[in-house]
């Protein structure tokens, strides 16, 4: 008699379900998934949508230090013991998010391979992406770093097909990420747009040349 094979753990399969420790909630646009402060119990998986990641100091400056998008993690600082959230997470667009409580991670991690060797690269993803922005903080200049978050939230360097055209997001914000002001950003903005790295009119198009700011340190405007 044959004996019957155990399916394949599939873990996108995984979390498009609910089930036990696993629930999916739908947010409204500007919707808050979880404040600073707040008990860390979870874990999170954006199935649909764009949040951002923000942060308030002691002296009530706060800075968006993270935008993230469909197949994105947050939230697993919970899974390094720690106790409460030291972000705040809110939607930037229409999302659908699922929460996984503590212990089905943890219980999924240790029981399906298949599913670590999908969630450490995640982690160590996350771990390069902090220390480029430090480097990117300390040694480039507030136009270059303008130019890679651009390219990043267009997923330029990323596995899978880039995505030009980023949801709108306010000039504000994108100067919260690198650290200058509202200023700065729209003189670069414009600039960009000049040289034709950009288009934008509500959203922002966002071309693969702009990577010549990255690599070029005085790029040249044409009159």
């Amino acid at each position: 008699m044959a004996v019957k094979a155990t399916p394949s753990f599939d873990p996108k399969t995984f979390l498009a379900k609910v089930g036990e420790g696993r629930s999916i909630v739908k947010y409204p646009k500007d919707e808050t998934v979880f404040s600073q402060g707040e008990p860390a119990d979870a874990v999170f998986y954006i199935q649909k949508g764009k949040v951002k990641i923000t942060v308030v100091s002691t002296q009530g400056k706060e800075a968006v230090v993270a935008i993230l998008g469909p197949d994105d993690f947050f939230g697993e600082g919970c899974l390094a013991a720690q106790p409460r959230r030291i972000a705040t997470v809110t939607t930037m667009t229409d999302s659908t998010i699922m929460r996984l409580e503590k212990a089905a991670m943890i219980r999924v991690i240790h029981d399906e391979p298949a599913f670590s060797e999908m969630f450490i690269p995640h982690l160590l993803a996350r771990t390069i992406r902090v220390e480029e922005d430090l480097v990117d903080q300390l040694f480039n200049s507030s136009e270059k770093r303008l130019a890679r978050l651009l390219l990043l939230l267009a997923n330029f360097g990323k596995d899978g097909r880039p995505e030009p055209v980023i949801a709108k997001i306010s000039q504000e914000t994108l100067a919260d990420m690198i650290g200058t002001t509202r200023a700065r950003v729209s003189y670069f903005m414009n600039k960009f747009r000049k040289l034709g790295f950009i288009d934008y009119n509500g959203g922002i198009q966002v071309h693969s040349s702009l990577l010549n700011i990255l690599l070029h340190d005085k790029p040249q405007i044409k009159e």
